[in-house]
C-alpha cells in the first residue's frame, strides 16, 4: 500500500520514499519510523515502543530515535519548531501530524486531464483535498502557515463536487478573496487572491500533468 502526503508518497511494499516521481533517500530505520508514525496517526507514539519496533530487543541509546527524527525532518522539509510532519510529544514520543491519505500499490494519483486544486504563497505550494481543508498555524491544517497575522485555525476551504469554497474561522484578522472580506462561504475561481491576515496566497485550479512542472 501506498500513503500519500503533501508532495511525498510512502510505498510499504516496495519500502520506498518518493517525492512525486523520483525516489528520496532514506536509511532504513528512518524508513521504519517513517511507516510506524504514518500507520499509526494521529495517535502519538511512545520513544519506548518505536525503540522496540524500529530495534526490537536491541538496546540503543535514546540519542539513536532522536538522530531518525533528524534525518525525517531533514529530508521532508520539517523545520520541528513548529512541526509539518512530525510532532514532539515532550516527555513520551512522536507523532505524524500532516494529513495524509491512503491509496493503492500502484498508486491513485491523479490522471493526466483530472482537474486538481492547489495554493501557492511564497515558496510553498500544497494541494488540496476533497472534503474540509483547514488553513491556519494549527498543526493539523493542510496548509501551515507560519505568521503572528494568521490565527491557529484562520479559515477553511472545502472541495466538493463542482466547487470550491473558501469560509472563515472566525479569525483575529480576517479572510479576504480578491480584497474583499470574506463574511459567508465564498467560491473560489482560478487565480483568485486569498489574503490571511498578512499573508497571500494564490488559488490554483489546473490539470493533473500541470502540477508535475509546478515550483515546490
Amino acid at each position: 500500500m501506498q500513503t500519500r502526503f503533501d508532495e511525498f508518497v510512502v510505498d510499504s511494499q516496495r519500502h520506498q520514499l518518493l517525492r512525486g516521481e523520483e525516489g528520496v533517500h532514506l536509511t532504513p530505520k528512518a524508513f521504519d519510523l517513517l511507516a510506524l508514525l504514518l500507520e499509526r496517526r494521529p495517535e502519538a507514539v511512545s520513544k519506548d515502543e518505536l525503540e522496540s519496533r524500529i530495534w526490537g530487543k536491541t538496546h540503543v541509546a535514546e540519542t539513536s530515535l532522536a538522530g531518525l527524527v533528524a534525518e525525517l525532518r531533514r529530508v521532508l522539509g520539517d523545520p520541528g519548531r513548529p512541526p509539518r510532519f512530525i510532532r514532539t510529544v515532550h516527555g513520551f514520543g512522536y507523532a505524524f501530524c500532516g494529513p495524509a491519505s491512503l491509496g493503492g500499490a500502484t498508486g491513485p494519483g491523479p490522471q493526466a486531464g483530472e482537474i486538481v486544486y492547489r495554493l501557492a504563497w511564497l515558496r510553498r505550494e500544497v494541494s488540496l483535498r476533497v472534503g474540509e481543508n483547514l488553513l491556519g498555524r494549527d498543526s493539523d491544517a493542510v496548509a501551515w502557515i507560519d505568521s503572528s497575522t494568521v490565527s491557529r485555525r484562520h479559515a477553511v476551504i472545502t472541495v466538493k463536487a463542482g466547487e470550491v469554497l473558501i469560509e472563515d474561522l472566525k479569525s483575529r484578522n480576517g479572510t479576504f478573496v480578491g480584497g474583499e472580506k470574506v463574511e459567508s462561504p465564498v467560491r473560489l475561481h482560478d487565480r483568485d487572491e486569498i489574503r490571511l491576515g498578512s499573508v497571500i496566497m494564490t488559488f490554483r485550479v489546473c490539470a493533473a500533468s500541470e502540477t508535475e512542472s509546478a515550483p515546490r
